[in-house]
């Protein structure tokens, strides 16, 4: 067996698999706590490894593949679907109504069953993580559908952010659509961070009902006129224009 306190020069071994494509940092670290990850021939007990290039590593006995290329999906996400790889309720996955033929793929943070909207998905766990992190300040823009009476001081009372139920929510910025409906508004919410259910809790404790809530950016990646419940990807040349962080720190490794 492999020690949990063993060390070297090289990467974490959670960190590989997800570069890999094979999951997130965090599921990865779950195979390894169940056993089924292997560094040159000998099981891991602990994520507390790093590995080498020429390091052999196995999942369920057999070999890692090398890492390929980054490669990121635009996908409409519809209501009525769970982002999540296996629902023990039974209820539909994102990943259930991909198309055949996709590689296996993670998605970039989440949106709960009854938000639709743009999905980010990848083949680069580490992107993933990359994309999620807050201190990345990555732009989240939603439409919100609402019910209720939309007073604009309400509103700009958390363009410097708010704490509700006890958690703080950093800067949103809510602009009213233009139109003559009164009682149902369409409104544009940007935050930055994402975190559960945000713009859900943001609108109830601004006393206003939602009624659909459609994320339509995360970044410089924007949701058009992508038909629901399809998916594009994002050509290699914009791509790297728009993430040339992330790949100038990934040629440094």
């Amino acid at each position: 067996m492999v020690k949990s306190g063993s060390s070297f020069e090289g990467e974490r071994i959670a960190k590989v698999l997800a570069r890999a494509g094979v999951c997130s940092r965090r599921d990865a670290e779950r195979l390894i706590a169940e056993g089924r990850v292997a560094v040159d021939g000998e099981v891991l007990t602990s994520p507390a490894l790093n590995v080498k290039e020429r390091s052999t590593i196995s999942i369920d006995g057999r070999p890692l593949k090398g890492a390929e290329e980054t490669q990121v999906w635009r996908y409409h996400k519809p209501t009525g679907t769970i982002t999540t790889a296996k629902d023990p309720r039974g209820r539909p996955t994102v990943f259930e109504r991909l198309p055949p033929g996709m590689p296996r793929v993670v998605s970039v943070g989440r949106l709960d069953f009854n938000t639709e909207g743009l999905l980010l998905l990848t083949n680069d766990g580490e992107l993933a993580r990359h994309l999620e992190l807050p201190q990345n300040a990555w732009l989240r823009r939603y439409r919100v559908r609402v019910h209720g009476h939309v007073d604009p001081e309400k509103l700009a009372s958390v363009a410097n952010g708010v704490t509700i139920s006890g958690i703080r929510y950093g800067p949103i910025k809510i602009e009213v659509e233009k139109g003559k409906e009164e009682g149902n508004r369409w409104l544009v919410v940007t935050i930055r961070e994402g975190k559960n259910r945000e713009v859900r809790k943001i609108m109830d404790h601004l006393g206003l009902q939602v009624m659909r809530l459609i994320r339509v950016a995360y970044g410089p990646f924007l949701l058009g006129k992508l038909p629901r419940g399809s998916v594009e990807e994002i050509p290699q040349p914009v791509l790297r224009r728009s993430l040339g962080k992330f790949f100038g720190e990934k040629r440094e490794r």
